[in-house]
């Protein structure tokens, strides 16, 4: 567009243009300064690039050019105008993880990534050749802010049950439905296990075999029995009893309440599901900080019923806070670090919790890492706390200065792990379903960690492209979609988006307790 100034003054003055406002970023002016003479009129011509991204909201956006003059600097003009951004569309979805194993269900979960610029609604379906599968989604319809991803959970359970064999893999997919596109489909696969091995299978069946054969050698020839129970009983009525029989004190029925991962521990979902415990934690816990404490004695000697009190609303967690998975991780990334380093945690610590050991091992790292980044680590979480950026930043710790696992098309456990670093560093907005997905992969992290399993390998997509554009766009980056040295050194440093925000959390069941089968 075109913006036409007239100079109404007496004096011969320079005009400078500055654009301003939400888009000024996208807005360039030619020329950027004009010089008219008194009663003479100028044109300058407003150009707008918008980018095709999510920050680029669709419909209308004000816009505003600032006019200094030279010769009176107080006389500024701002003329404002709108710009109305049409809309576009682009959905990305991913499985987590998109292969999941069990012999009666299996629970993956898929991200849907909205990549454009307006909200998006859209239903899921799953199907598969054969109709194997029963498939129970929830939610089954999700609506998706711009820039925003949301998780859907799904439960897939086979309509028959392999009773006796090895494994079947079973194909399926799980279609974004939206109105007037395409369906956009996901593929998984779910790997059904036999209820009982083969071995176990033929030893069952030959002992069934010899107990028939048993039975029918008893009924054939039954050896003759007399009961002597009539004699033993007047032997025993023969010899002096005392009478009365001791008190017994016996305690009140009831156990130990189960943990929050309940029957997801059967591994059904691929390994994901872990068991949870249900309370205490350590004499931290029982000062009243908060976040729970030991039972207490009730007047007949049976434990009142507690109720989990976990630590509500933003980021970081704080010496004296716990105990939860996430500063369960930190403790174990800090113990494995290698022997010659000075932030090693090495102290006996409580599993989860922020006692004195873990917040010394914590402020020696982050002052190590600040020293060598740009230092935004302890200015965004705090010494000695545990937020965001330190997260981001301890979990980029383990993947080093090499960016050869990342390249695209790479199928490697080094995209695992990238994936959990850019899900710390991208979302400020902590709900339930990033809880979920960010609790599966610190768990699986430390198991890899601790040697319980191997390291998952996943494939470098487009979804993993999309996250990593959305990061270098946040951070000022150039915009590669590849994991450069550049994004490295923004991760290794602890920046996050929403540098200055702590996080919000939304989530109702936050933080995780702590695993229990590491």
């Amino acid at each position: 567009m075109r913006l036409r100034l007239r100079n109404t003054g007496d004096v011969v003055d320079e005009y400078r243009f500055e654009p301003v406002g939400d888009i000024a970023p996208w807005t360039t002016v030619e020329p950027q300064t004009l010089r008219l003479y008194p009663g003479t009129t100028g044109t300058v011509e407003l150009t707008f690039s918008t980018p095709r991204t999510p920050d680029a909201t669709a419909g209308p956006n004000p816009y505003a050019v600032r006019i200094t003059p030279t010769e009176h600097p107080e006389a500024v003009t701002v003329p404002e105008g709108n710009l109305t951004i049409t809309p576009f569309t682009e959905v990305r979805a991913e499985l987590v993880p998109p292969t999941v194993k069990g012999r009666f269900r299996g629970r993956p979960r898929l991200a849907v990534d909205n990549l454009g610029n307006t909200k998006v609604t859209a239903s899921v379906s799953g199907s598969d050749n054969g109709d194997q599968l029963s498939y129970d989604l929830h939610p089954s319809n999700v609506q998706i802010e711009p820039g925003r991803a949301a998780f859907v959970k799904a439960t897939l359970k086979p309509r028959k049950i392999i009773w006796f064999g090895s494994k079947e893999q079973r194909p399926y997919t799980l279609a974004v439905q939206r109105s007037g596109a395409k369906p956009l489909p996901v593929e998984g696969t779910y790997l059904q296990g036999g209820f009982l091995p083969r071995w176990l299978a033929t030893l069952l069946g030959i002992a069934l075999a010899l107990t028939l054969a048993f039975g029918m050698f008893w009924i054939t020839y039954r050896p003759q029995v007399r009961s002597v129970a009539t004699e033993k009983l007047a032997e025993a009525a023969a010899t002096a009893l005392p009478t009365a029989m001791p008190s017994i004190a016996v305690p009140p029925s009831g156990g130990a309440s189960r943990g929050a991962g309940g029957d997801a521990a059967d591994g059904d979902d691929g390994g994901a599901g872990l068991a949870l415990p249900a309370g205490g934690g350590g004499d931290d816990r029982a000062k009243g900080d908060g976040s729970g404490g030991s039972a207490a004695k009730n007047g007949g000697g049976v434990p009142a019923k507690t109720e989990k009190d976990a630590p509500r609303g933003p980021l970081p967690f704080r010496p004296g806070d716990g105990p939860n998975l996430f500063v369960q991780f930190a403790q174990v990334r800090l113990s494995t670090f290698p022997q010659d380093s000075p932030c090693r945690l090495t102290e006996h610590h409580t599993v989860g919790m922020m006692d004195t050991a873990t917040v010394e091992a914590l402020k020696c790292w982050q002052r190590q890492v600040d020293g060598i980044y740009d230092g935004v680590m302890v200015k965004t979480d705090g010494l000695g706390n545990l937020g965001r950026s330190t997260m981001t930043a301890l979990l980029m710790a383990h993947l080093g200065k090499n960016t050869a696992g990342i390249r695209p098309g790479e199928d490697n456990p080094d995209v695992v792990w990238f994936n959990s670093v850019l899900l710390w560093a991208t979302y400020d907005r902590i709900t339930d379903d990033v809880v979920t997905v960010q609790s599966l992969f610190i768990r699986s992290n430390m198991q890899y960690l601790q040697g319980v399993k191997p390291r998952a390998h996943a494939p470098s997509n487009d979804a993993l492209k999309d996250r990593i554009e959305l990061y270098q766009r946040a951070m000022g980056l150039p915009v590669t979609g590849t994991a450069d040295e550049a994004t490295y050194r923004q991760l290794h440093g602890g920046r996050v988006v929403s540098q200055d925000q702590p996080g919000e959390v939304t989530a109702d069941d936050y933080p995780p307790l702590p695993a229990t089968d590491q």
